[in-house]
Parts: structure tokens; sequence; C-alpha cells
């Protein structure tokens, strides 16, 4: 076997066990406190790292593709960056009115991009590759500007937001590498996504590995130690995430989309680049604005999970009844 298939095979396991992935990489980081926190300042690079290979799937003419009916687009960016931030601030305002820094923390949970791991989901239950990508990198794109704009608009002056330097981040984090990654597949015609792609996927898994742990080393005092409030955090995170998805399969079954969009809608509007989430709010912000986002890590991917095997269900259901119809038609004309 060569040393490519086996990272291949490294990769497909990985990809089997994702649900459990972040989770274990909380439960590491919280017990190596000591171990990983000298390691905080690698965050950035190994995020930008994954960032980068992640966007070598990404070329113009899907982008254009997608431009030109951008219907989806704007209803997706609509779900993502209008309904959700303002169900995440309205809940936290009802639970925690007087902790401002929850409040932005959820603010931030549901202002932060899609997810890039949102890709890995999509295409594992035959989604639209194109709009996800597009959605991804055009999200991607703004969020130097819609992620310090809705915590800005959401939370006023009642927390110190670092706007400037939120942008900064944004920008050779996020943002730099996705414009680099698209270029790299434009210039090559696609040929190094199909020659570097699948061997980098394992270590963009394991580079999401070290993120969440490092990140979980930076909160473990407060899941070291948990109380009552952080139990409520879960839970209030737990229901608003959860709500993502049911939004999303709710706008899908409004306008009657296919089973491909359906299935790009409802995994966009569920999750969030949580990872990238935390490493702003412990960047720049007070530790307790990571709790709700560190708190959505415990079960996005299982989230993610039961909604593709909810799709699956749906899409079988779908298909037996067109199946009983036409039987059915066939029956009468006998």
């Amino acid at each position: 076997m060569s040393l490519r298939d086996g990272l291949m095979r490294s990769n497909s396991f990985l990809e089997k066990i994702m649900p459990l992935l972040t989770p274990s990489a909380i439960a590491f980081g919280v017990l190596n406190e000591s171990r990983l926190l000298p390691y905080a300042w690698l965050v950035p690079w190994i995020f930008a790292v994954m960032t980068l290979v992640g966007s070598l799937k990404s070329n113009i003419w899907d982008l254009l593709a997608v431009l030109a009916k951008p219907k989806r687009l704007i209803i997706l960016m609509i779900i993502l960056h209008v309904i959700m931030p303002v169900v995440g601030w309205l809940a936290a305002r009802a639970v925690f009115l007087d902790d401002p820094y929850t409040v932005t923390g959820y603010v931030l949970l549901f202002a932060i991009p899609t997810g890039v791991v949102s890709v890995v989901w999509v295409s594992i239950y035959g989604g639209n590759i194109a709009l996800t990508l597009a959605l991804i990198l055009i999200d991607t794109l703004l969020s130097p500007l819609i992620v310090p704009g809705t915590l800005h608009l959401l939370m006023g002056t009642s927390i110190e937001i670092r706007l400037w330097d939120m942008m900064k981040g944004l920008l050779y984090m996020i943002v730099a590498p996705s414009v680099v990654g698209m270029l790299l597949n434009q210039w090559t015609k696609g040929r190094v996504n199909k020659v570097w792609g699948p061997p980098l996927a394992p270590f963009v898994k394991l580079g999401l590995f070290a993120v969440v742990a490092i990140n979980g080393a930076g909160i473990a005092r407060y899941l070291k130690h948990p109380d009552g409030q952080l139990f409520i955090i879960i839970s209030v995170t737990f229901a608003t995430v959860v709500l993502g998805y049911v939004i999303g399969a709710l706008t899908a079954r409004r306008f009657r989309w296919n089973y491909e969009d359906s299935v790009a809608v409802q995994f966009n509007s569920g999750m969030r680049n949580l990872s990238a989430g935390a490493v702003l709010a412990l960047k720049y912000f007070p530790p307790a604005v990571a709790l709700p986002v560190i708190s959505g890590m415990l079960f996005q991917q299982i989230l993610a999970s039961l909604s593709g095997l909810f799709l699956r269900i749906s899409a079988r259901r779908a298909a037996d009844s067109k199946a009983v119809l036409a039987a059915s038609e066939a029956f009468r004309t006998l």
C-alpha cells in the first residue's frame, strides 16, 4: 500500500469518527492544560493552513455559476447572518441578562462564518457541493466585515470589542488562505486539489483536533469545575444550534428545493466554523466569551450526523411515496 493510499484510508477513518473528534479534543485539552497552553500561539497558523487546504476545492467558475442564480445563496446568508445571530442574542438575553460576556459569546457563535467541515458532510450525503463551496468562500471573504459588524450592532458598547484587531485576524487566518487556495485551484485547473487534496485531508482533521484541544486548554478552568451556569450554557447552545438545522430544513421544504440543495441548506444553516470562533473568542475577549462557542463543539458533529440520518430517512420516504404514486397511476391505466 502506498503512502497516498494510507493517508486516504486514514482520512476515511477520521471522517467516520468525526462526531467524536471534537468532544474528545476538548477532553484532551482540559486534561493536558499545562502542556498545551504554551502552544496557543500556533493556533492561528494551524487554522490558516487548514483553511488553505480546505479552499483547494474552490474555483471561480463554480462561484460564478452559483452567483448567476443567487436566490439560494442569499437565503442562506440571511439565515446565517440575520436570523441565527438574532436568535442567539435573544436566547442569551433571556437567560443571561446580567452577563454581557456570555451574551457576546452567543452572538459570536452565530456571527462566525459557516464551517469548512460542512463540505465533508454535504459530500457524504450527496448535497450541492458547488453551492456549499460558494457559500463558504463568500461567507469567508465577508467575515472581516460581518463578524465585527454583527457584534457591534447587537452588543453596542456593553462590552469592549477590538473591531480592527479582529478584522485583521480574520483576514490573515481565514480570508487570505481561502483566496490563495482558490487561486491555486484555478491556476492549476483543479490539479492541485486532485493531487494534494486527498493526502492532505487527514492532516486537516488532525489540525482541527489540535486547534480544539489547545482552545479547550484555554478554558480548562471553567470545564474542570462545572457548575449550574455551565450546564445552562450547554443547554441553551444545544437548543439554538438545533434550531439552525430546523430552520434550514423548513426553508428547503418551504421553497420545495431538491434533495441536493436541501442537504446543502440544512448542513450550512446548522454548522459554524467553531474552531475559528474559539480562536477569536480567546484572542480578543475574556475567556468567558469562549464558553458558548466551545460548548457548541461538544455536539456540532453529532448533530450533523443526526441531521444526515434525518435527511436520508426523509429522502427514502419521498422515494417510497413516488413509487406508490407511480404504481397507482400504472394500475389506473390498466
